[in-house]
């Protein structure tokens, strides 16, 4: 067995800076198809944070004894496998949102041909041509102040109503999560209205964005607003969160509502997965993809990450189900994605980010 190989199966990578993992990437690819497919290893490139993925690679790896080589990045992933071309190690990459999602499909992907994902992933929730396959669910609700509001229900639209003149708190208008929101809240209004709106959220938020989603309860917690903006999946974490137990103190604070979106419903968002265009590892990448599915690992995203399975036979976790009952946005992800690019020009257009 020579060096290279060696490298491949002893190396183990796990970084969070780009630089740094671009210096590691000699001995994170196979030096040979036929060596890549029997080296019992799948290479994931995931924007996805360790603690919320690690348990899904661990139950991969004791079912099927195919080890997951994973590199962690906030960004850079689709530009690095990108730029690495045929060259690149990458089998699977990992996504936080339809945003990334649709990039990498366009970027960095090839269709899969699978009866498995087309069985257990609705049709709303993987792309048209089988580039893009989604995983779970997360709602973008408001969390509402248990003191100081009355509201148990509202839409999105009424975010812009002048009676929550300075209440509001959110993250930036151009992080991808607010991004997608607003692209759905452009699909649904059209330009003009949608700017209309924009401007009057706008008007309404308490400072300027800033901060993450955990931040805005902490803002709902210490009274700088009244309603915060954030993914459900962080209300889990903040209520079981020993190591910094005042983010209990957080969430407690605040009642989890379910915006509606004009035609009906709750504007959702999806974490997904590719598989890369140039697959060093294609058969065991398919297989972590489709394990991804299984009942498992659907069960791993509602009880650990406090996510909605996108298996439909898999029921969400009692702890989310007590924030109350999810009727999602029936609008594409695909519609969605079209529109991220507009909604971003009219953020930049009405200084939305400047706070109001």
């Amino acid at each position: 067995m020579n060096a290279s190989r060696i490298k491949l199966k002893t190396s183990k990578i796990l970084i969070g800076v780009f630089a740094l993992a671009s210096l590691m990437a000699a001995s994170f690819h196979a030096t040979s198809d036929s060596a890549a497919q029997t080296s019992g290893q799948v290479n994931v490139y995931s924007y996805r944070q360790p603690f919320l993925v690690e348990p899904l690679f661990d139950a991969f790896t004791a079912e099927t004894g195919i080890q997951v080589k994973v590199i962690f990045a906030k960004n850079g992933l689709i530009e690095r496998a990108e730029a690495e071309g045929a060259n690149s190690p990458a089998d699977v990459i990992l996504t936080t949102d339809i945003a990334r999602l649709s990039q990498a499909a366009e970027r960095v992907a090839q269709p899969v041909s699978s009866p498995v994902l087309q069985k257990h992933i609705p049709a709303t929730a993987r792309s048209d041509d089988n580039l893009w396959f989604g995983l779970s669910w997360r709602a973008r609700i408001a969390y509402a102040s248990n003191q100081r509001v009355l509201e148990t229900a509202f839409s999105y639209l009424d975010l812009a109503d002048p009676k929550w003149r300075g209440r509001i708190c959110l993250r930036s208008g151009q992080h991808a999560y607010n991004n997608v929101l607003f692209a759905a809240m452009l699909s649904h209004l059209g330009e003009a209205a949608f700017r209309d709106w924009l401007l009057g959220l706008k008007a309404n938020l308490s400072e300027k964005p800033s901060g993450n989603d955990r931040a805005q309860v902490r803002r709902v917690f210490g009274g700088t607003c009244d309603v915060a903006i954030g993914n459900t999946y962080y209300m889990g974490k903040m209520q079981t969160n020993e190591d910094q137990p005042e983010q209990k103190q957080w969430a407690a604070s605040v009642t989890p509502i379910f915006p509606t979106m004009p035609q009906g419903g709750t504007h959702v968002n999806v974490s997904g997965m590719v598989l890369a265009q140039h697959a060093p590892h294609k058969q065991n990448a398919i297989a972590l993809m489709e394990f991804l599915v299984s009942e498992t690992a659907q069960k791993i995203y509602a009880e650990t990450n406090f996510e909605y399975p996108v298996r439909q036979d898999v029921p969400v976790s009692a702890l989310v189900a007590s924030w109350g009952a999810l009727t999602p946005d029936s609008l594409a992800m695909d519609a969605i994605a079209n529109n991220r690019k507009r909604a971003s020009q009219i953020v930049d257009e009405t200084g939305f980010n400047d706070g109001p």
